[in-house]
């Protein structure tokens, strides 16, 4: 089973940037398709996106098409998640997730975001 480490997090005023990562152990993670969610205070975890073991299909939120973009490095076992164009709704904890046996799980401990007005 593999074990995800997310990183990356901070403090960033609205228009900003950031780059989320996930590191993984375990050399199954190129197997896996990936995926990324977010949890606000007091709000239910809601997917960001979604990418598959090759890169070669990604999905995305409505909500944040257009201004993140996930990638992933199967050589070094990390997938990527870039936040462009940061609001105040974006603020959340991040996590990162495999899909194993048709569920998202090992999940991380997450990163937390905040974008100020």
């Amino acid at each position: 089973q593999v074990q995800l480490e997310e990183s990356g997090g901070g403090l960033v005023q609205a228009g900003g940037s950031l780059r989320l990562s996930c590191a993984a152990s375990g050399r199954s993670f190129s197997s896996y398709t990936m995926g990324w969610f977010r949890q606000a205070p007091g709000k239910e975890r809601e997917s960001v996106g979604a990418i598959n073991w090759s890169g070669g299909s990604i999905w995305y939120a409505d909500s944040v098409k257009g201004r993140f973009t996930i990638s992933r490095d199967n050589a070094n076992l990390v997938m990527y998640l870039q936040m462009n164009n940061l609001k105040p709704e974006d603020t959340a904890v991040y996590y990162c997730a495999a899909l194993q046996g048709g569920n998202f799980g090992s999940w991380g401990q997450g990163t937390q975001v905040t974008v100020s007005s």
